[in-house]
């Protein structure tokens, strides 16, 4: 097969590989479990036993009973692995139609944001709901049907608002700052695989902390 001419090669998309986006939310959401654990018992105002707080974060953290934890993985690693793969085609998508940095940073975010936030709120509020240290459904299948029998379809996505507004903000801002790293940082030595890994690293952080950091007040107003 003939090589494509040079003046069609700037026309043929380049395909993203979803591959690595995937395995670095799973490997997130295994890591953060316990801290969005202990996070969602804080936030909710759940009650845990202990006379300090470092029996009270053991008891948030390490001690049993993890539940809801597949449910809780497997949202959080589509929800993000679809968020920032969906982003990096959607800028290169905006960008080949000569928009601006500004739409094509900001409108994929937001759009697969959202779409994200709706799909996830029932697995989100079930979740959350069995953090209770006193709530006696054991899984999350069952804080489904519980909320739903008794709050119905709208049960399950009470609480949207405020996590549309917490979680679309967080990933455009995360999307912008990596992919503004991405450009302005320095480039690493292909040769190096440590010089590589601090460059991801550095973007994977500075993304994280600004995201986090400015919507944590939505975060908490969801979680109540």
């Amino acid at each position: 097969m003939k090589p494509l001419p040079d003046r069609f090669k700037q026309d043929v998309p380049k395909v993203k590989n979803i591959f690595s986006p995937l395995v670095a939310a799973a490997i997130a959401a295994v890591v953060n479990f316990p801290l969005w654990r202990a996070s969602a018992i804080a936030q909710s105002g759940f009650k845990l036993e202990g006379s300090n707080v470092i029996v009270k974060y053991y008891k948030a953290v390490i001690q049993p009973p993890f539940r809801g934890v597949l449910a809780t993985m497997f949202g959080m690693t589509w929800a993000r692995a679809a968020i920032f793969f969906g982003s990096d085609v959607g800028k290169d998508y905006f960008t080949s139609k000569g928009y601006s940095g500004t739409v094509a940073y900001t409108v994929p975010p937001l759009l697969l944001g959202t779409f994200v936030q709706v799909a996830n709120q029932p697995l989100v509020r079930a979740t959350i709901t069995i953090q209770d240290p006193s709530c006696e459904l054991r899984n999350t299948t069952q804080a489904l049907i519980h909320v739903y029998k008794q709050r119905g379809i709208r049960g399950l996505f009470h609480g949207l608002t405020p996590a549309v507004l917490k979680t679309v903000p967080k990933y455009i801002v995360a999307v912008a700052v990596k992919d503004y790293m991405e450009d302005n940082l320095p480039e690493a030595d292909p040769n190096s695989k440590y010089g590589v890994l601090v460059r991801s690293a550095v973007k994977s952080v500075a993304a994280g902390i600004a995201g986090a950091a400015l919507t944590n007040p939505l975060d908490v107003i969801r979680n109540e």
